[in-house]
């Protein structure tokens, strides 16, 4: 196999090919590059049995062939190539990577043993690229990261005729936020797929800026899957198996308690108090009239308080946050004012959720479709 191509369209390639593959693998194989060489370019794949990733460049390809290199090697040498064309050659069963005066001589790992990629199945629908990826980065921060329960170490895509809808939960919170979803003829007016959060954090990531994203939810009767394809580009993974819980339901109708804060002014805030707080301490959080004072008792040694304008419509009303979860809703909430919301519980001494939406103005709700909800500590008394 012989063949030269751009260094940064390589280079960016063969990134995008590793980014998903794990850091430690049971089967070094695994952990390598496929770079099949024909007349159409190079096609560049990894695939861990869980995760696959795929791509597409032009190349001048000299004599057509299959090689496997390991992947987070040839990603730290293509990143580090002086400005000048890259070239392959296989030399009894070593690959050579030459670029100006640079050289290298790499192992070829053996093609054979490496598995079949998987199939992608008919195209589900279209995504606005920009709008999904704006909607995992306000969901999947909500996604547990505690595999003892891997069913909400996911985001759930629930696919309705024309809108998709992103879920996530930790126990704690929970995110929501809908985006326009075009069926494009398939068919797929119904659909759930259960996708693991840092995968479909890397794909927002990716094709952002895409323009649209093609998706593919895939069921056989031995897997099922999701993929993603734009410029290019492609992505596969399996589907997180088992009930995601049906988190939409707590989420209420209307809530006639609520106070509207400037967003960047909260944050601050939040961030300053918390600063004498311990590990996993809450914030106390009072709304009135006058505004909404923020109270942290850290230690003897060092407390904290601040006050901030807040427009109050309802009762007076007294919460307790963990602070880190209260900032990763309020970053998610892209909008100038934010609202909090308060709901009730059966219980008098039991505060109920308290629901994070946009606000575009003092007076006017945002437009987007994101709501997170966050459950609340018990108030120290």
């Amino acid at each position: 196999m012989k063949f030269q191509v751009n260094r940064d369209v390589f280079s960016e390639a063969v990134s995008f090919a590793v980014k998903l593959l794990p850091q430690r693998t049971t089967l070094p194989i695994l952990s390598g590059v496929l770079i099949q060489a024909t007349d159409d370019g190079l096609t560049l794949s990894s695939f861990d049995y869980e995760v696959s990733a795929q791509t597409q460049i032009a190349a001048d390809v000299e004599e057509q062939g299959v090689i496997l290199v390991s992947g987070r090697l040839l990603s730290d040498i293509a990143n580090r190539l002086p400005n000048a064309p890259v070239r392959f050659s296989t030399e009894e069963g070593r690959i050579v990577v030459s670029c100006g005066s640079a050289r290298f001589t790499l192992l070829s790992m053996p093609v054979e043993e490496y598995p079949t990629l998987p199939q992608v199945g008919a195209e589900s629908g279209l995504l606005p690229a920009d709008q999904f990826a704006a909607a995992v980065s306000q969901v999947a921060v909500a996604a547990s990261r505690d595999d003892v329960t891997p069913v909400i170490t996911g985001v759930q895509l629930e696919v309705t005729e024309n809108s998709i809808s992103l879920v996530a939960t930790d126990r704690y919170r929970v995110a929501v936020r809908n985006i326009d979803w075009d069926s494009n003829d398939s068919g797929t007016t119904s659909a759930t797929a259960l996708v693991p959060a840092r995968t479909l954090q890397e794909v927002g990531k990716t094709f952002g800026n895409a323009g649209t994203i093609s998706v593919a939810i895939t069921n056989t009767d031995d897997r099922e899957l999701i993929a993603f394809k734009s410029d290019k580009k492609t992505v596969t993974t399996l589907l997180i198996k088992g009930n995601f819980p049906p988190v939409k339901r707590l989420f209420p109708e209307s809530v006639d308690n609520y106070a509207v804060i400037n967003t960047a002014d909260l944050i601050e805030a939040t961030k300053r108090v918390s600063l004498v707080l311990e590990r996993e301490a809450a914030l106390r959080f009072t709304f009135t009239i006058d505004g909404v004072t923020l109270e942290a008792i850290g230690s003897e040694q060092a407390q904290a308080s601040e006050s901030i304008d807040a427009l109050l419509t309802g009762q007076d009303t007294v919460v307790s946050l963990k602070p880190q979860f209260l900032l990763d809703g309020l970053s998610a909430v892209h909008s100038e004012f934010v609202r909090i919301s308060f709901t009730k519980t059966d219980n008098p001494n039991k505060p109920g959720p308290v629901l994070i939406t946009s606000q575009s103005s003092k007076d006017q709700p945002g437009s987007d479709d994101y709501k997170y909800l966050l459950q609340p500590n018990l108030l120290l008394r």
